[in-house]
């Protein structure tokens, strides 16, 4: 009788405790540091501290889960700098942030596709989707982030590119002589037509242009607006050269499998969320630009689809000459190129030229 006695209270005991194991979740607090080399007047901070971790919290909140985030956002370059992000995350000084891949081309060389691939779409939603469909139909893209023990949560890209000059300018004969600043992969953009590249960076376009050391600049227009770049370059031609993908937001890997999986999803669900917001901002920031340079006196002129055609075909081919050398590299720069224009055709967009074709 004792026995069963022992055996009954040890089962009953047994019982309570796994029912107290069941409905108690050990709470575990997550220490997470966010950076950005960029201060918060850029859209991509902005709304990472406005919607991304805010939405996180709520989520967690909603889930009724029992895990705990105690965010510290570092943006402005205070932990780091521009183009310090990717090591920053890699190296545990950093948790997660936003890493530009235009300032990482060394590292992360597939991520520049966009830029090697001038006049694709204007639209910067179906440009960073395609980029982030490619993380998955591509392992050596998505290997740019593996190897820097990183995961990525969602894409951002700049509005499409154009040109700012101090001359009127209708067509691309109209560059024909002139010095054009065109900074990294965006000089080919302009090679074979006559133009003249010229090396130069946003903090630089505007007293250059204003002292003559050239005759405009090729950017995107958010930034054009932001710099005033309309008051020494006045005539604006919307060459529509296309969205170009950015960079991301990551996460260190060892940081994301500590997560639970519950918390995993959220992280991955936001960011995709924080991805579509961040392509509709910037939609939305460049039409206001383009107004507030145009009441400044700008003239503002698009370029014609049959003449978007002719400079494209007057171009080299640039995306598969890089093609070419990221083979070389033993990197599958054809299968990116091709793959990248695949995801744009199927998004319904109208290339006026097929490079890989």
């Amino acid at each position: 009788m004792k026995t069963i006695r022992r055996f009954i209270s040890f089962t009953v005991i047994s019982a309570i405790m796994l029912a107290v194991s069941a409905t108690t979740t050990i709470a575990k607090t997550h220490k997470i540091t966010v950076v950005a080399g960029h201060p918060p007047i850029f859209l991509w901070v902005t709304l990472t501290r406005d919607f991304f971790i805010p939405e996180v919290d709520k989520r967690l909140k909603e889930a009724g889960a029992k895990d705990k985030i105690i965010w510290n956002q570092a943006y402005g370059g205070t932990i780091a700098k521009i183009g310090g992000a990717l090591e920053a995350i890699e190296s545990g000084v950093a948790d997660m942030g936003f890493v530009g891949t235009l300032f990482e081309a060394p590292k992360m060389p597939l991520h520049n596709v966009t830029y090697m691939t001038p006049f694709g779409s204007n639209d910067i939603f179906k440009v960073v989707d395609t980029v982030s469909e490619l993380q998955s139909k591509i392992p050596a893209l998505r290997g740019e982030w593996d190897k820097y023990n990183q995961v990525f949560l969602g894409g951002t890209g700049l509005d499409s590119y154009g040109i700012l000059t101090n001359f009127p300018a209708k067509t691309v004969d109209d560059l024909k002589g002139h010095k054009i600043a065109a900074p990294g992969p965006s000089a080919n953009w302009i090679k074979g037509t006559g133009a003249v590249a010229v090396a130069g960076n946003l903090t630089t376009y505007y007293n250059s242009i204003k002292t003559g050391v050239y005759d405009g600049t090729l950017t995107f227009m958010t930034a054009a607006s932001a710099l005033k770049l309309h008051e020494v370059a006045p005539h604006i031609l919307i060459v529509d050269f296309g969205a170009m993908f950015a960079g991301g937001l990551s996460i260190n890997k060892d940081i994301f499998e500590s997560f639970s999986p519950e918390l995993q999803k959220i992280f991955k669900e936001v960011g995709k969320e924080w991805e579509a917001k961040l392509a509709k901002a910037q939609t939305d920031k460049l039409n206001a630009s383009l107004a507030l340079m145009k009441s400044k006196g700008a003239t503002i002129t698009y370029l014609s689809q049959a003449e978007r055609s002719r400079w494209a075909n007057m171009l080299p081919n640039v995306p598969m000459d890089w093609a070419d050398a990221m083979e070389k590299k033993r990197k599958p720069g054809k299968k990116t190129v091709k793959a990248y224009l695949d995801g744009l055709r199927n998004r319904n967009v109208n290339l006026p030229r097929d490079w890989d074709r």
